[in-house]
């Protein structure tokens, strides 16, 4: 919800899931139930089947319409427009409340998919990285699309599939950044008969990996037994996790001077290969990107507000994410710690 993100990172204030102001307005609430009372005899079989499809009521259609008439009304007045329900009134398309956001969702499921083939393509199969960047990319593909269902219609089911999705990614993306930074996962060992690759997991790994899969079993469950979405903690704990994640790769790219981490276990603290500074890039891009959610305006045009272009700056993004994960992983002294 794009009020709890915009009270999250002014001042994480509580109360971000009450009603907008829009749907409490006596002109609103009257409006619909006079459309109510007029067209919705006939029942949902009167919608088009594109409404009908993505689960439109006729209720709904009256919500929709009078959201509409009343903010056509406030653009002549010059008066403020209003949220309905904790959104911008948008212009449908196919049954899709916010169609700018779904594009702009596959085009980042396109991002991942892509992504995913050329980590498959170019990084070597006894790389340990590689089946953990492949994993992140699935769990992004899956939130994206949840992403685009989401914006099609948002009803309590697709707003959890999109939430847990989303912080599942985020969640995998902290734990595979750990795994790579302070290197944890498993070498990777020839053996002798067979010509098979053993990666045996470390006390350290199985720990991580059993802490990350309790924090997000305690999270899903915490959200989904209460007898409302808390949509304050949702929004805090997954800007944690981002917090985290983005500072580790900021550590990662520190100059040799102040370097903290070791980037590559077989070379010293000193040996900092000059796409390092990718990372911090990245990290500036995203923090960018994701104070877009800061500048909650109406949407041009009733199609593209500042959520739906957060969405669509993340695409590039994560192309070039990819092209950085890569580059890494294509760096010689993997090749020596093989040996």
């Amino acid at each position: 919800m794009r009020r709890a993100a915009k009270f999250l990172f002014i001042a994480a204030a509580a109360g971000s899931a009450l009603a907008s102001w829009g749907d409490r307005a006596p002109e609103f609430v009257n409006c619909v139930t006079r459309c109510a009372t007029d067209r919705c005899s006939l029942g949902s079989t009167a919608l088009p089947l594109s409404l009908r499809v993505t689960g439109w009521s006729c209720n709904d259609d009256c919500k929709y319409t009078c959201m509409h008439q009343i903010t056509d009304e406030a653009i002549v007045k010059g008066t403020r427009i209003h949220q309905y329900y904790g959104k911008w009134p948008f212009w449908r398309f196919l049954g899709m409340q916010e169609p700018a956001s779904v594009a702009f969702s596959l085009m980042n499921l396109w991002a991942h998919v892509q992504g995913a083939r050329k980590v498959r393509k170019q990084i070597p199969d006894f790389h340990p990285m590689k089946s953990y960047y492949l994993i992140w990319s699935f769990a992004s593909m899956n939130a994206w699309i949840w992403s685009s269902v989401f914006h099609t219609r948002d009803l309590p089911t697709t707003e959890k599939l999109d939430y847990f999705s989303a912080a599942l990614a985020i969640l995998y993306a902290l734990y595979y950044t750990t795994v790579r930074l302070f290197h944890l996962y498993p070498p990777p060992q020839q053996s002798r008969l067979t010509l098979s690759t053993r990666t045996p997991k470390s006390f350290k790994l199985k720990a991580l990996s059993w802490l990350c899969t309790a924090v997000y079993l305690a999270h899903i469950s915490y959200l989904t037994l209460l007898p409302r979405f808390d949509y304050t903690y949702n929004m805090a704990f997954n800007l944690g996790l981002g917090l985290v994640h983005n500072a580790l790769w900021l550590l990662y790219s520190l100059p040799v001077s102040v370097s903290i981490l070791q980037r590559f276990p077989s070379q010293p603290k000193s040996y900092r290969p000059t796409f390092v500074t990718q990372a911090a890039i990245f990290v500036a891009l995203t923090t960018a990107a994701t104070a877009l959610e800061l500048f909650d305006f109406p949407p041009w045009g009733r199609i593209i507000d500042a959520h739906a272009l957060w969405h669509l700056v993340t695409v590039p993004i994560a192309v070039e994410w990819y092209k950085f994960l890569i580059q890494d992983a294509l760096d010689p002294t993997w090749r020596e710690q093989r040996k």
